[in-house]
């Protein structure tokens, strides 16, 4: 017999505090980060956070855990559960 490994998604959460400290769970990896802009992978898709003079503190890729600190201004998800597809996708199976 094959063994099966099921994929368990691990839970995603953010936490904005002030508008200074981010904790974010359900981070598969951090694509790129400078001061004024972090890209993270994410179960839910790629998040950009945006602002001056962030940090990453602590990136745990076995909980999947990141916290940033710094002066956050936005924060912006792309590819949002890119497999589900959108209305037209739908529509034409």
């Amino acid at each position: 017999m094959i063994d099966e490994k099921k994929i368990v998604k691990a839970p995603h959460n953010l936490i904005l505090e002030n508008r200074k400290n981010l904790n974010v769970s359900g981070v598969k990896d951090v694509d790129k980060f400078d001061e004024e802009n972090i890209v993270l992978i994410t179960e839910m898709g790629e998040l950009s956070i945006k602002g001056a003079k962030l940090h990453i503190n602590k990136f745990s890729v076995e909980n999947g855990e990141l916290n940033v600190e710094g002066d956050i201004s936005s924060l912006i998800y792309s590819n949002v559960q890119e497999n589900q597809g959108g209305f037209f996708s739908k529509l034409f199976r």
